[in-house]
């Protein structure tokens, strides 16, 4: 039996077959309305589920439903966490799955889930796979925009791999603000939790990931597309309680 499983992003579309726990399907595309129809006729998955960002796709939605059972997930969804967010209507189904899969993997610890894409968001979940929440910041990207696009004379810059502590000219300057910033306040995030808990898992996921895996202080699990498994899972969990 196959599934299908669709994170809508901000900046991309990613879907993913999976047939019992392998994926064996991936595609990330901008616009992945176009490749549904085909993944249909080739898989012909029993259920899906779709986790989005942005406004609800109502032609989307639609195809999906005429094809197979759909869920939608939110933040108000059945999961196997015991979800203590004190406002579940405005959580993100994409937040809320990473974590699942992070408890999945690292069943009865402390953990904190790092998705690094449009925005960085943080998530945690206690060890007795109770999730309470976590933060949101700008991602790499986003605040490269936002210098350029909120001040007069900012260039617009491309993040690199290799970035001086003092910039000596201004596009050096930026590199080490947004690029030894994001990397200081991430380290500074999984510090204040190693303060407040022990044991701490700490899992980074999203597209920054790799850029940031290697030069993170802090000891942590790389792992890609944790929204598409954690998904997989919430899907399996609510297929088995009906």
């Amino acid at each position: 039996m196959t599934k299908l499983v669709l994170d809508i992003g901000n900046s991309f579309q990613k879907a993913a077959i999976f047939s019992n726990n392998d994926m064996v399907y991936f595609e990330s595309a901008e616009n992945i309305y176009v490749s549904l129809e085909s993944l249909f006729c080739k898989f012909h998955p029993a259920s899906a589920i779709i986790a989005s960002v942005v406004e609800k796709n109502k032609a989307l939605i639609n195809l999906l439903n005429s094809k197979c059972p759909t869920l939608i997930c939110n933040g108000q969804i059945p999961t196997p966490l015991t979800n203590k967010y004190l406002t579940p209507e405005t959580l993100g189904g994409d937040r809320l799955a990473a974590a699942v899969a992070g408890n999945q993997m690292f069943p009865a610890k402390n953990l904190l889930v790092v998705d690094a894409g449009t925005c960085i968001k943080y998530d945690f979940v206690r060890a007795d796979a109770t999730y309470l929440g976590g933060s949101i910041a700008p991602g790499i990207q986003m605040r490269f925009n936002a210098l350029h696009t909120f001040t007069g004379k900012l260039p617009l810059v491309e993040r690199t791999e290799n970035t001086p502590l003092t910039g000596k000219n201004t596009t050096q300057s930026i590199l080490s603000g947004v690029l030894n910033g994001t990397v200081a306040e991430v380290d500074g995030i999984i510090y204040k939790y190693n303060e407040q808990y022990s044991d701490i898992k700490v899992v980074l996921t999203g597209g920054d990931a790799d850029y940031l895996a290697g030069k993170l202080k802090s000891k942590i699990f790389a792992i890609p597309n944790m929204v598409l498994i954690g998904l997989k899972i919430i899907l399996d969990y609510n297929d088995k309680e009906k």
